[in-house]
């Protein structure tokens, strides 16, 4: 009897409808090789469903989701719905209630991508943001008072536990000591940030004594940002609070050739609650129904998907049919020097698979 996976989809907003489709085939297609199932649920949350009824998923969403295997997610975003609103209303309380507290973002290089850093190759760029995904700087914690009067005050709490920052530092050590590198850099600002940061450098220093065979760095992260463009070679696991992992997960991606490629996890390791897999490219409104999205983060997502439910072959060959859509100008999208469109550029991937 073949194994049977549920996947909570949400293909969510502007781009998010056209990539999570071309995701979907391509999971069907290395399932059907692999001898295992996966049923899709669709879940039309959406900004346009904000604009029907004022919420971007039902009050028992998370609920709706919570038995899932994993969930698939597209974008979240689109004109007309401010963004604080659209992103508080869906993607962070699926990963704040389903504690994913683990947002890996891999950044690398792949065959046939140019990066715009002049000379690098795939043996340059190959590394993880690890991201805390669930408190630091995003917190709810604060407000405003005196609004729309010369006395108007706004305070925003940024909140570190010892609970959250630890285990987040020992989820991307032993990230890294499954490397080949085995190293992690964590991105700091304590000569700026004096309560928090100084903390959380403490707590790096305490989890590198429980790993001594795992190589360490430490960055503030502004000139990390630097080195992320002049010295890309120098990282293979960057560990970084929730605000300076997003930052970084982006930068990460364009250093590797486009944004449109870049894939991203929201786990939970314990396992008591299903992950999230999600492209880190937005909804794109601007380019929405022209048919011409990068599907290639979309796709690889759903390979870390596969890898996460156990199915590491298949994610493997995915990952390898990635990269050989991408030798050829015809097949690479826009965003990426190409002529391809969504529909040619999951066809190549599809056709690669070997």
């Amino acid at each position: 009897m073949s194994t049977k996976y549920r996947i909570a989809t949400i293909p969510g907003d502007g781009i998010g409808k056209e990539v999570i489709p071309a995701g979907q085939r391509a999971v069907e297609a290395v399932a059907k090789r692999h001898g295992f199932t996966v049923e899709w649920d669709l879940f039309e949350w959406s900004c346009e469903r904000f604009a029907e009824t004022g919420r971007m998923m039902p009050k028992d969403g998370v609920a709706q989701v919570r038995d899932h295997d994993a969930l698939y997610l597209g974008a979240v975003g689109f004109p007309g719905v401010p963004d604080h609103v659209s992103l508080w209303g869906l993607l962070i309380p699926l990963r704040r209630e389903l504690d994913q507290y683990a947002n890996v973002r891999p950044v690398r290089l792949l065959r046939g991508v140019h990066s715009p850093l002049a000379g690098r190759t795939a043996d340059d760029i190959d590394f993880v943001v690890v991201r805390e995904n669930v408190e630091g700087e995003y917190s709810e914690v604060g407000g405003r008072v005196y609004t729309g009067t010369d006395r108007e005050m706004v305070v925003q709490e940024a909140v570190f536990t010892r609970h959250g920052v630890d285990r987040i530092m020992d989820f991307a050590f032993r990230l890294a000591e499954g490397r080949d590198r085995s190293h992690v850099t964590s991105a700091t600002k304590s000569n700026g940030i004096v309560h928090t940061m100084p903390y959380w450098d403490e707590r790096f220093e305490e989890a590198a004594s429980r790993y001594p065979t795992v190589e360490t760095a430490q960055f503030h992260i502004d000139i990390l940002t630097a080195h992320f463009v002049l010295h890309p070679d120098w990282f293979d696991v960057v560990v970084a609070s929730n605000l300076f992992g997003d930052i970084l997960s982006d930068l990460g991606p364009a250093v590797a050739g486009s944004i449109g490629i870049a894939p991203a996890a929201n786990i939970n390791p314990e396992r008591t609650f299903p992950s999230m897999f999600e492209p880190v490219h937005g909804s794109a409104p601007d380019i929405a129904g022209h048919g011409i999205a990068n599907p290639i983060g979309a796709i690889w997502s759903a390979a870390m998907m596969l890898d996460h439910l156990g199915q590491g072959e298949a994610a493997r060959e995915l990952e390898v049919a990635i990269e050989a859509s991408l030798e050829h100008e015809q097949t690479r999208t826009r965003d990426l020097g190409g002529s391809a469109d969504t529909s040619d550029a999951l066809e190549a991937v599809l056709g690669a698979l070997v």
